[in-house]
């Protein structure tokens, strides 16, 4: 266990002396852009550590306060509180020129910047730091990141968990003792430009109703229209757009707002239309029909085939291969369920950064790494217990902070050694944690019923390069079923809420998945990062993707994705059905185009 210093002063070390302002908040509900704070702490620190000041309110939402069982908020306690815009500026005093300070920093801001936006207000924010993000940087031994683990390990005394006030006050502890292992690692902080990309005023659209239907591709001449093709519309129209989507969605067919080579009809008055839809329609030799023909049609659509009904997860027996998806995006074989590592396996507690080395080096080693029943870390942690250093390495800036550290520094010829496992393994409940080889499949086991999995993606800062995690809903014909299925820094959330993506720092990104709130034509979750400019994954080395059953939660599985070189587009992980069963693949698979190519091949035209 570590313990907490009363003050950190880190005022003379430039990358991380911030002003700071640590909150809180009980809120009604999960989703920002619906519920509301109940209550909210503000505690105010300077770069040398000391407290600079405080607030802290109860607020009236004007709405049920939600569960009650687990904050303790009842409306007759909130009846008498102010509401938020009755102090938001109070908050905004405080939060002004510091850095947002949260655990899980990207719900307490969103929830702020909503409540700041409902109150006409601006929120004065300009950089977040996640305390999450900065633990999965420290990697401390604990079970999970939660804010009891945490407070734990660093000897912080909680009392009143779910009390705004009391939980401020621990995570200035943690917080404190996180900021401190930072700097003795030498790790940069994961700081967050606010807005960021994933900004809360790209709020989602009203939700869609879900297809039942498969698509059965474009009608022949003189034929009838199914039930699951996909209609796109341009153009003006007789009868109000809003209508005739409605009459569309009622009879079974899917309304798409773009064209593309999966699109069955496009309906447009003017044959001459130089819209985008028209000409990619013209382009694919997608179905054109003037509005009188398709309203004709839409009278008698005949009955599609339904998407796979599943039952809720049981084994099942094996099924036949998933379809094949489109050309610009080639699947590897269905790889063999991995097996359990044996016990005996000579690195099984220890975590192994390889340094220097040509690209393909460090990847044979790391992949060597897991080999021998040990995981490849990326980056240096508080979890790392050996590091190999290839050619080159005695260069890399970390070997200062390694050498201080007193880590033990091997040679490559060690990796073809019977090492024994570490007797003070850093890695403590971690060690249960499923290190995956590229192409590494995992059954899931099922979560509660409000439960997420976590399916993050992290790397180390080499280049100047922004990287973009992506995701896509896929049905069973490996194509989206509507374009909101694709999930990215501009609509970072599906309009249903399952899919969400995360921004924890400039070197990690999370997608967030609810199982249970997927539409019944959601067959496979793929989740892709594309560099945007000219460098390439070879440029960037080695990505780590995990995954976690909900934000604070132990690791259930992780893998290191490299060996890639010229590739601009990487496939990095997949959430997919087998029968009743979902399951988790590290996939790894590298591509030279960019991201536009992958996301056309999933049937999204791209503007």
């Amino acid at each position: 266990m570590t313990t907490v210093s009363a003050a950190l002063d880190v005022s003379c070390l430039p990358d991380h002396a911030h002003d700071w302002a640590l909150v809180d908040v009980e809120t009604s509900g999960l989703i920002a852009r619906r519920d509301r704070i109940l209550s909210i702490a503000v505690l105010t620190f300077g770069p040398d550590g000391a407290p600079t000041g405080d607030f802290t309110t109860l607020v009236n939402p004007g709405c049920d306060p939600g569960p009650v069982h687990i904050h303790g908020l009842t409306a007759e306690r909130l009846q008498g509180a102010p509401t938020f815009d009755q102090v938001a500026g109070q908050i905004g005093a405080l939060l002004q020129d510091r850095v947002l300070v949260a655990h899980n920093a990207q719900f307490d801001y969103d929830f702020l910047a909503h409540e700041f936006a409902r109150a006409g207000l601006h929120l004065p924010v300009a950089q977040r730091l996640c305390t999450l993000a900065l633990n999965r940087r420290v990697e401390p031994p604990t079970a999970d990141l939660s804010l009891a683990s945490l407070a734990a390990h660093y000897g912080v005394a909680q009392t009143r968990a779910h009390d705004a006030l009391d939980d401020t006050r621990v995570l200035a502890g943690i917080f404190r003792a996180s900021l401190a292992e930072a700097v003795r690692l030498d790790l940069p902080l994961p700081l967050v430009s606010c807005p960021p990309r994933q900004d809360p005023r790209f709020a989602p659209k009203l939700p869609k109703t879900p297809c039942a239907y498969r698509n059965p591709g474009r009608p022949k001449p003189g034929n009838p229209l199914v039930q699951g093709m996909k209609i796109a519309v341009t153009g003006e129209t007789e009868v109000a757009r809003a209508e005739l989507v409605a009459r569309s969605v009622a009879s079974g067919l899917n309304v798409m707002t773009s064209v593309s080579r999966h699109t069955s009809v496009l309906v447009t008055n003017d044959a001459n239309a130089l819209s985008a839809k028209a000409r990619r329609a013209v382009a694919e030799g997608v179905t054109v029909l003037d509005e009188h023909a398709f309203l004709t049609l839409l009278a008698d659509v005949r009955p599609g085939t339904p998407h796979e009904k599943h039952a809720p997860q049981a084994p099942v027996a094996p099924q036949p291969p998933a379809p094949q998806p489109p050309a610009a995006v080639p699947r590897q074989a269905e790889p063999r369920q991995a097996e359990p590592r044996p016990a005996a396996k000579p690195f099984g507690r220890r975590r192994v950064l390889v340094l220097g080395g040509t690209h393909e080096e460090a990847a044979a080693s790391r992949a060597r790494v897991v080999e021998m029943g040990g995981a490849a870390a990326i980056n240096l942690s508080a979890s790392v217990t050996d590091i190999v250093l290839l050619p080159g390495g005695e260069d890399d800036r970390r070997m200062v902070r390694i050498t201080s550290l007193g880590l033990p520094v091997h040679d490559p010829a060690w990796l073809g050694t019977s090492a024994p496992e570490p007797v003070d393994s850093h890695l403590g409940a971690g060690a249960s944690t499923e290190v995956l080889p590229r192409g590494g499949v995992l059954d899931l086991p099922a979560l509660p019923t409000a439960g997420r999995w976590h399916v993050g993606a992290s790397w180390a800062r080499r280049t100047d390069c922004e990287i973009d995690v992506v995701a896509f809903v896929l049905d069973e014909d490996e194509q989206v079923s509507c374009d909101e299925d694709f999930v990215f820094y501009g609509a970072p959330e599906s309009p249903d809420g399952a899919i969400r993506l995360l921004c924890d720092g400039p070197t990690e990104q999370t997608v967030t998945i609810d199982l249970a709130s997927l539409p019944p034509a959601a067959h496979r979750i793929a989740i892709a990062a594309a560099i945007d400019g000219t460098a390439t994954f070879g440029d960037v080395g080695a990505l780590q993707i995990s995954l976690t059953p909900g934000s604070d939660a132990q690791v259930t599985a992780q893998a290191a994705l490299d060996g890639t070189t010229s590739e601009r587009t990487l496939l990095l992980a997949e959430i997919y059905r087998r029968g009743a069963q979902w399951r988790f693949r590290a996939v790894g698979q590298g591509y030279d185009h960019g991201l536009e190519a992958l996301v056309r091949g999933y049937g999204i035209e791209v503007a």
